[in-house]
C-alpha cells in the first residue's frame, strides 16, 4: 500500500516539471514579440498617413504582447465565424421580404385584369414594398451596430489594445485597421530559428 502512495508522490512531483517545460521559453517569447511587431509596424507602414498618426508605437507594442498568447487569435476567428453567420442570416431576412412582396405582386397580377387597376395597385405595392425595405434595412443596421459593440466589447474583456465601445466612425476604422492586422498575423507562421 505504501508503495502505491510513493508512485503518487513521484507522479505529483513531475506534473509541475512537465508544465515547465511546455511553457515557452523567455527567449521564444521575445522573438515572436519581435516578428509580430516588426509585421505591425509593416502594416502600420502601408496605411493612409491619417490612420498612421492615429495608431501610436505604444498601440503595436500593447497590441503585439497582447497576441504572445494565441487566445486572441482564437477570439477574433469566432468573432468573425459569428459576424459572417449573423450576416449571412440578415441577408436571408432582406431576401425573404423581397420574395414576400413579389409573390403579393404575382398574386395581384393573377386577380385584376384590368391595367389601369393593376397599375394603380401595383404602385401602391411598390410604396408600401419601398417603405418595408427601408423599415427592414434600418432594423438590420441597428443589428449590425449592436454586432459591432458586442466585438468591441468582448475584444476590451480580453484586454486587446485600442478596442473599446464606440460609435466615432473614426474610431471603428481604426479598430477594422487592427482587426486587420490580427488576421494576417493569425495566417503567419511564427518559428524560432
Amino acid at each position: 500500500m505504501q508503495e502505491n502512495s510513493d508512485n503518487f508522490e513521484e507522479n505529483s512531483v513531475v506534473a509541475p516539471e512537465e508544465d515547465f517545460i511546455d511553457s515557452p521559453s523567455p527567449e521564444y517569447l521575445q522573438r515572436k514579440l519581435y516578428f509580430l511587431l516588426e509585421h505591425l509596424k509593416n502594416f502600420h507602414a502601408v496605411l493612409p498617413e491619417s490612420y498612421q498618426m492615429r495608431i501610436p508605437y505604444e498601440l503595436l507594442t500593447g497590441l503585439a504582447n497582447s497576441l504572445l498568447n494565441d487566445t486572441i487569435f482564437e477570439i477574433v476567428k469566432g468573432l468573425m465565424e459569428i459576424q459572417h453567420v449573423t450576416e449571412k442570416h440578415l441577408e436571408q431576412l432582406r431576401q425573404q421580404v423581397e420574395t414576400e412582396h413579389n409573390i403579393e405582386v404575382q398574386e395581384w397580377m393573377s386577380k385584376i385584369q384590368d391595367e389601369e387597376e393593376l397599375d394603380h395597385i401595383l404602385n401602391l405595392m411598390k410604396i408600401k414594398h419601398d417603405q418595408k425595405m427601408k423599415e427592414t434595412d434600418i432594423k438590420l443596421v441597428l443589428h449590425l451596430d449592436q454586432k459591432v459593440k458586442d466585438q468591441q466589447s468582448t475584444l476590451e474583456r480580453a484586454g486587446v489594445p485600442g478596442f473599446y465601445v464606440t460609435d466615432n466612425p473614426k474610431d471603428i476604422k481604426i479598430q477594422m485597421h487592427l482587426l486587420d492586422f490580427i488576421l494576417r498575423l493569425s495566417k503567419m507562421k511564427f518559428e524560432l530559428k
